[in-house]
Parts: C-alpha cells; sequence; structure tokens
C-alpha cells in the first residue's frame, strides 16, 4: 500500500504540474506577459511547485528532515543526474553571461544555506531573508537582460511545449485542477515515503534525499530531455540553474514561514556541504568549457551513483535488501 501512495503521488505531482504549467501559459499568453515573465515566475515556479507542496507537507506532518532532504536532494540530482542524463543526449553550450552569473548565483545561494544551517531552525527571518533575496535576484537579473537587450521571448517556446486553450475558463480549470492534484499528490508521497522509511527502516533524511527528491525533479528532467532533444541547450541550463535557485529561497524560503524547519542531523552536517561541491563544480565546469560535454555528463552520472550507494551503505544498510 505504502509503494501505492507513492507512485499514486508521483503521478499526481506530474499531472497537476503539467496542468498548472498549461494553464498559466495560457493566461501568460492572453495578457501578453513578459518573456521574463513567463519563463522565470511560471515556467520556474511551476516545475518547483511539487518540492514546495511537498515540503511543506512534510514540514506540517512533523517530518522536517523529508522536507529539508527534498530540497537538498533535488538540487543534488538537478546537477548530477538530471543534467548528467541530459548531455549525454546533446552538448549544453554554458558560454553566456547570463549562464555564468546564474551559476555563480547557484554557489552563492547554497553557500547561505550551509550558512542557515549553523542555527538550530529556519523561521520568519529566514524564510523572509529567502524569498527578498530570491525577489531581489530577479529583478537584478530582469534589469541586466533588459539593459543588454537579451529578453527572449520564451512565451511561443513554452506555450509549444505545454498548449493550452486560449478559452479563460478552460484555462482557469487548468490551474485549479492542477493545483487540486498537486496538493493531493504531495499528501500521498509524504504520507508514502514516511511510511516506507519506517517500514525499511531507513532516516527519512535518506529517502528526503533521494526518492522524494528524485520524484519531485521529474518535471525538471521531462523538459530538459524534450530541449536537448530539439538542441535547446540554453533551456536546459537555465531551467537546472533556475529550478536550483528556487528550491533553496523559494521553497524552503515559503516552507519556513509555514512553519520553523529545524536544521539537525545529516542532512545539517553532510549533505548540504555536497550540495555546495556539486553547485561550485558545475560553476567550474561553465567558466572553464564553453560547452557541458557527454564526458562531464558521465562523471556527473558516476558520482551521483555513488552518492547514492555511500547514502545507503552507510546510513541505511538494512534497507538495501528492499531496495
Amino acid at each position: 500500500m505504502d509503494y501505492v501512495l507513492v507512485l499514486v503521488g508521483l503521478t499526481m505531482l506530474l499531472a497537476g504540474g503539467e496542468g498548472i504549467l498549461r494553464g498559466s501559459l495560457s493566461i501568460a499568453t492572453r495578457f501578453r506577459l513578459s518573456g521574463f515573465f513567463v519563463g522565470v515566475v511560471i515556467i520556474g515556479f511551476g516545475t518547483s511547485l511539487p518540492e514546495l507542496l511537498v515540503s511543506v507537507a512534510a514540514a506540517l506532518k512533523g517530518a522536517p528532515e523529508l522536507a529539508l532532504g527534498n530540497v537538498v536532494g533535488s538540487n543534488i540530482a538537478n546537477i548530477l543526474l538530471i543534467l548528467g542524463l541530459t548531455v549525454l543526449v546533446a552538448p549544453v553550450p554554458c558560454g553566456e553571461k547570463g549562464v555564468r552569473r546564474d551559476a555563480l548565483a547557484v554557489v552563492v545561494v547554497s553557500l547561505l544555506l550551509v550558512g542557515f544551517t549553523f542555527g538550530e531552525a529556519a523561521g520568519l527571518l529566514t524564510g523572509l531573508v529567502m524569498l527578498t533575496v530570491l525577489a531581489g535576484y530577479m529583478t537584478y537579473s530582469y534589469l541586466e537582460e533588459r539593459q543588454r537587450g537579451e529578453m527572449p521571448d520564451l512565451v511561443g517556446e513554452a506555450a509549444l511545449e505545454h498548449p493550452a486553450s486560449g478559452d479563460m475558463r478552460v484555462a482557469l480549470l487548468y490551474c485549479v485542477a492542477g493545483l487540486f492534484l498537486l496538493v493531493t499528490g504531495a499528501d500521498f508521497l509524504v504520507d508514502g515515503a514516511t511510511a516506507l522509511a519506517e517500514g525499511w527502516g531507513v532516516p527519512q533524511a535518506i529517502i528526503g534525499l533521494t526518492l522524494v527528491a528524485v520524484g519531485t525533479s521529474l518535471p525538471e528532467l521531462a523538459a530538459s530531455l524534450v530541449a536537448a532533444f530539439r538542441r535547446q541547450g540554453g533551456i536546459v541550463i537555465g531551467n537546472i540553474l533556475g529550478s536550483n535557485l528556487f528550491n533553496i529561497l523559494g521553497v524552503l524560503g515559503v516552507t519556513v514561514l509555514i512553519t520553523p524547519l529545524p536544521f539537525v542531523g545529516r542532512i545539517a552536517e553532510t549533505d548540504v556541504w555536497i550540495m555546495l561541491l556539486v553547485a561550485v563544480a558545475l560553476w567550474l565546469t561553465i567558466w572553464i568549457r564553453q560547452k557541458i560535454g557527454r564526458l562531464v555528463g558521465l562523471v556527473f552520472l558516476v558520482s551521483y551513483i555513488l552518492y547514492v550507494m555511500v547514502l545507503y551503505t552507510s546510513d541505511a544498510g538494512r534497507a538495501v535488501g528492499h531496495l
């Protein structure tokens, strides 16, 4: 039954995220919202909604390690697993100034989270700081790209990827149905994952860092693979960097505004540092190379496999027989 809850929860998260994205893009197109707004706010927020709702649900259900593990694990998986798989399909160009700026921002924001873990818990003040930094960075990016005349029209591209009816009632129905599926799916996933952790004797942190994190990152994986097959490398790297920024500043920021989140256990002591190391590795790769190729992707994938193996053998050896 626990496996069914997890599977149903993941399916509902995927369907709900797609519904929100379709409805939002239809509304954005109708009102002629800017490409920046659609790309960063709607697409970025839409693909990170599963992480947000799962982390909030986990925190409210008294599973803080699941909530924090979801964010940290998603950021690690986004780079090592999702980007690793994607560049095996097609190399990703990364020489643009905006890409380097965002890669450095991911490092800085990851460092900010590491700094917060030295405290006992994240509460209202931490959430306000995170959301303020997110708003400030979005404003800065908008002004810089506008000044440089690099405001890509993402509305058309996004609408092609996620077509929706121009009827406002249909668009609103997509949004409402998507939100319902996301909320319900997040609830199912957290309940199922928590039960699996208890049944396997695996710490919630491990489940959050792996099963839940990868599950909530499926929208990013799907979007990145589609973009890679269409040779749209800029969308791939932008999706990864934007998602990692939003996961820390937006997902954690909103979560700790709703309920305090203690920084305890192996995630605060070990995994946030691994997340920072992975972010630095990507930033250095982007600065050294003009393109992220298949060799780098293979290294990333192998690194992720080793990371998961170490997680389960060091902290959850009893669970190996169940996997």
